[in-house]
């Protein structure tokens, strides 16, 4: 295995080069505007793929963005990983929080920053990259198939239908993924769960029209403060969600795996200090990992109403609006958590008001057993390249696709990301570090040569 580290040495500033070409790409799923810079994307990475020693590489159209996939079967016999992860990123605003335009990679101190880096571009070519190492060195020890998709930034609308049109295409033995982190550089570790989500879209109606706040202000509810008010009481005190219901299903982890998380380094006041805070704050009884990891969460993403623009202009809106996500632990179901919030919802609304919830889209809760072979493959190649036995973690985010692939494919995810909490991703100043996107190149092959011998 020693061509691992040659190929990475003697091709480091080409392997740098392509990924600044394709973090220039403003591959951005949510904004039609950039549908054709999405299709670039797509065929940017298809020909990487090529030009890697894939075979059958194909850009799917859907009724979106496209979806590539390819493979290399060396012999039918061996087992096959599939490797998935996107090409599309988050929208960049507000691009004056920016230090360097988002679409015009930067190193600095160490680290690449572009929108992408880190949240998915970067950690996808590294298993490109990491292919095309074993490739040229004759070295892909079992078969490997590719899915990368240009939707998981909006909720992967078409996924689902096309892995379930496609499964002997998609035919597999484990799912790996980099779209995680580490703790540290210093310190490895591999996700052994992710959360679940539920997204909504809530409106509060108010009356026909915006009013002259002057003539009308205090005798007709403002939706505005209605919907202050209802947001407000949907967490209580103790940081206790109160939607009725909300909690029958949460797994409850034990004591000794609280000890064992507990076990995870973290500094608070660290933390505190790199998010410019002076206090932490969440559920009542849980540290701050446990509340970003084991326990469910609701928050507002985006609010509005009324008039925003320059200067000021009195008026009582007609209407507001609120985004809110809900983070999911194992055994809860983003669809019943939708139907008990949509219920709840409507109960708490005021009689001189009237809303609309909308359910956007939603994933279920993981967690990939410690003793799961391939896990344990992850585990000895995170070991054998960082020098140190991996922490296993759970993540406070979601990848919905991780849900689907098991129940679609029967094929379990192992979740092996090498980027940092820190890297900023869907914030201004994203970044990923060289060390990084080097160390995952050296570690991928690891995994197959370790997953292969089992």
């Amino acid at each position: 295995m020693d061509f691992i580290n040659n190929y990475i040495q003697t091709n480091k500033e080409q392997l740098l080069n392509e990924l600044l070409e394709i973090l220039r790409i403003p591959s951005v799923s949510a904004d039609p505007k950039y549908k054709g810079d999405v299709a670039r994307m797509a065929e940017a990475v298809a020909e990487s793929l090529r030009k890697a020693g894939a075979d059958n590489v194909k850009v799917n159209t859907t009724a979106g963005h496209p979806i590539v996939t390819a493979e290399k079967i060396i012999d039918p016999a061996k087992p096959t990983v599939l490797c998935y992860g996107h090409y599309d990123v988050q929208p960049a605003d507000p691009i004056d929080l920016w230090d360097s335009p988002p679409f015009e990679p930067v190193i600095k101190d160490g680290n690449i920053y572009a929108r992408g880096a880190c949240d998915d571009k970067g950690q996808v070519y590294m298993h490109v990259k990491a292919f095309e190492a074993m490739m040229k060195n004759n070295a892909l020890p079992c078969n490997v198939k590719f899915i990368i998709e240009g939707e998981e930034e909006v909720g992967s609308p078409n996924l689902a239908t096309f892995i379930t049109n496609n499964t002997e295409l998609l035919s597999c033995d484990v799912i790996l993924i980099s779209d995680t982190s580490i703790i540290a550089n210093d310190v490895p570790s591999v996700t052994v769960g992710l959360r679940g989500l539920t997204y909504m879209e809530v409106e509060v109606v108010g009356p026909n029209r915006d009013l002259h706040s002057g003539v009308y202000g205090g005798s007709v509810a403002n939706p505005i403060n209605t919907l202050c008010d209802m947001i407000s009481s949907l967490i209580d005190k103790d940081g206790h969600i109160t939607i009725e219901g909300f909690y029958d299903d949460v797994e409850l982890v034990s004591d000794a795996e609280r000890v064992e998380m507990g076990k995870t380094p973290f500094d608070l006041i660290e933390y505190k200090t790199d998010l410019g805070v002076n206090e932490v704050k969440g559920e009542k009884g849980y540290t701050s990992l446990e509340r970003v990891s084991i326990r469910p969460t609701l928050d507002v993403n985006g609010i509005w109403g009324g008039y925003t623009g320059e200067g000021s202009k009195t008026v009582l809106p007609s209407k507001a609006y609120a985004k809110i996500s809900m983070r999911l632990v194992p055994n809860q179901q983003s669809q019943k958590i939708a139907e008990l919030f949509d219920k709840h919802f409507n109960k708490i609304a005021p009689p001189y008001v009237k809303v609309k919830v909308t359910h956007h889209h939603g994933g279920e809760p993981v967690v990939v057993p410690l003793d799961y072979p391939p896990m344990q493959a992850a585990i000895k190649a995170m070991e054998k390249t960082f020098g140190k036995k991996p922490i296993p973690t759970r993540e406070g985010g979601s990848i919905p696709i991780v849900a689907l692939f098991e129940r679609v494919l029967g094929a379990k995810s192992i979740l092996m990301g090498f980027g940092l909490n820190s890297d900023n991703i869907h914030s201004p100043n994203e970044k990923y570090g060289l060390f990084n996107y080097y160390k995952g190149i050296e570690t991928l092959p690891w995994f197959f040569k370790y997953y292969a011998e089992m």
